[in-house]
């Protein structure tokens, strides 16, 4: 982790191959932040590329990676997703999933091949891949007057502040999302402003 509040995953998905004595090993990386997204990319491979013998994945979840599972579907245990899943670690990234299909090609490559081309597949898939740093967002709404609106707005232009939905009335509203580690800061100043209340919503 480089900062508190960031992790690094992979902005889109991307694709990786390996070939070895006949077999084939198509790989893709793809972003995924939640489980059942998780279950919705492997049905579509397994949909896409149903003529595969085998669809072996890793992936790692959460802030800390600490959600993780490997699968080495009917592949000689450990062959598969450990392989995959020592690419992901390797690579230092969280919220990534990597599933690789194997097309046999009628000779067999042993365990220490099996894990060999799967890794090669998933390391190939994560060379093409952009790896970026995803900041840990705060979002919350605020209330205030309108008379309070010229104090609320310097603040969101100081602070480089997103703004998502507003309403403007006699009381207006406002949701906003910033970077977790600038919310002790950002919450400070606006407390600050006359009439303003504020509604935790989420982190993301």
């Amino acid at each position: 982790m480089e900062a508190s509040d960031s992790f690094k995953t992979i902005k889109s998905v991307s694709g990786g191959i390996y070939k070895e004595k006949g077999s084939k090993f198509i790989a893709f990386a793809y972003p995924a932040f939640r489980e059942e997204e998780i279950k919705t990319i492997i049905e579509k491979t397994r949909k896409a590329y149903h003529n595969a013998k085998h669809h072996c994945f890793a992936y790692v979840l959460g802030f800390e990676g600490d959600i993780w599972r490997v699968n080495d579907d009917g592949e000689p245990s450990g062959t598969g997703g450990l392989p995959i899943l020592g690419q992901i670690r390797s690579h230092n990234l969280t919220n990534t999933i990597i599933v690789v299909s194997r097309y046999f090609g009628g000779t067999l490559l042993g365990v220490s091949g099996l894990a060999n081309a799967y890794k090669s597949a998933a390391m190939d898939a994560l060379n093409n891949a952009e790896i970026i740093n995803h900041f840990i967002q705060d979002y919350f709404e605020i209330f205030f007057p309108y008379s309070s609106m010229n104090d609320v707005m310097t603040i969101i232009k100081d602070e480089n502040i997103t703004q998502s939905e507003q309403s403007f009335d006699l009381e207006c509203k406002i949701r906003l999302n910033f970077r977790s580690s600038a919310s002790e800061k950002i919450l400070n100043r606006l407390s600050k402003v006359k009439g303003l209340k504020y509604r935790f919503l989420v982190t993301k």
